[in-house]
């Protein structure tokens, strides 16, 4: 039995219910023979065959319209898909994003153009996007983006830097916000999000190297990068309005609850032992799963606000914010368990699956807006600022 099947305290519509199995069934089959350390990656995992394998089973864009190359599905049934990728760990982190954020993005604000070229690519598995918001001196404060991307008579000149780019040199295309006109003192207004491809002469990819040794996050420098007139996606100069509502959807899913899932489950699997279990560890577990399921069931609310087409900003940064710090507890929580039990036989791959959540852990709270951010937005929310 894995975690998520003690949490239904929420009703994700039968229709949709029904593709678990499914989906199950296939992914046990795929990790079968993937080491637990590995599967804990997932979301960062990477991996363009297995991205190609579920854009052959319809399981990318599976809420996008058919004519587009989608699924023509409810949210729900792509939450599905979500949460059993992250419990099984399935390397799905080629294809997160452009899943996700950058091809309903596409489909909201985009030429036709556009949703002809990039969403059916997307929904192959085989167009794969990153997302160019953070800079250098300005963390999670999107309003002072400083990255210009100059009109001229062949489109944009682009000059600047991003950071924390996640898999960005894996990527083929970034959605980057950028200043169109204004300054940096100007805030939100003169922001536009263009589409930029990442093979164009003047861009520098540098992958940065956390605790782990792993290389998810990138700095992407652009030196005098000329795009087209067709890299504008949406209106120019409403790339803060389109971005916000663009955020409620990668701070509310089921990726902020379950980072961390993997190495719950096998820990769990030692505490159902003789040698794991304890009556301390058996508490554990109980204050790990009363704060998941009152968590999965917001942030299964916040995907019915989304469903139907609201913007649930302040919705979105409360259960990030709390889900992070479940994820960050987790691990933590854990070690202290084991460590304290002072056995002599602990599994080498569950310490091994603790030894990259742990050192992995930090960035829960950084990717997808930092913890002060998100803190500030629900204190507005509340009135409280």
């Amino acid at each position: 039995m894995s975690t998520l099947d003690s949490l239904a305290l929420t009703c994700i519509p039968a229709q949709d219910e029904a593709l678990r199995a499914e989906v199950r069934a296939f992914l046990a089959q795929a990790t079968k023979e993937m080491p637990a350390h590995l599967r804990a990656r997932s979301w960062g995992g990477y991996s363009t065959e297995f991205s190609r394998q579920l854009g052959a089973r319809g399981w990318i864009g599976v809420t996008l319209p058919r004519e587009y190359g989608g699924g023509g599905r409810s949210a729900f049934a792509r939450y599905v898909l979500v949460e059993e990728f992250l419990n099984f760990g399935a390397p799905v982190g080629s294809h997160w994003i452009a899943d996700r954020q950058s091809a309903p993005l596409i489909l909201k604000y985009g030429t036709e153009a556009q949703k002809r070229f990039y969403i059916p690519r997307v929904c192959r598995g085989e167009a794969f996007f990153c997302i160019g918001m953070s800079e250098p001196n300005a963390g999670s404060d999107l309003a002072s983006v400083a990255t210009r991307a100059v009109p001229n008579a062949q489109g944009f000149l682009l000059n600047g830097q991003k950071i924390w780019t996640t898999n960005a040199h894996h990527c083929q295309y970034m959605i980057a916000l950028v200043r169109t006109s204004g300054s940096a003192e100007d805030r939100q207004r003169g922001l536009s999000q263009v589409i930029v491809d990442l093979s164009l002469p003047g861009i520098t990819v540098r992958p940065i190297e956390d605790l782990s040794g792993d290389s998810h996050f990138c700095e992407v420098f652009f030196d005098n990068v000329q795009l087209g007139l067709d890299a504008l996606i949406g209106a120019e100069g409403q790339g803060w309005e389109q971005v916000t509502a663009e955020l409620a959807f990668e701070r509310s899913g089921p990726e902020r609850l379950f980072s961390s899932i993997v190495l719950f489950d096998q820990w769990l699997d030692w505490v159902r032992t003789p040698a794991g279990r304890s009556e301390a560890a058996v508490l554990l577990a109980g204050k790990v799963l009363t704060q998941l399921a009152p968590l999965r069931a917001m942030s299964v609310a916040v995907q019915q606000r989304l469903a139907e087409g609201g913007s649930p900003i302040i919705e979105a940064a409360l259960v990030k914010e709390l889900g992070t710090t479940l994820e960050q507890f987790i691990p933590a929580s854990i070690a202290d368990a084991l460590f304290a039990a002072e056995s002599e036989d602990l599994p080498v791959e569950l310490l091994m699956t603790l030894k990259y959540v742990t050192e992995a852990s930090p960035s829960f709270s950084l990717r997808g807006g930092t913890r002060d951010i998100l803190r500030g937005m629900i204190a507005r929310g509340l009135g409280l600022r």
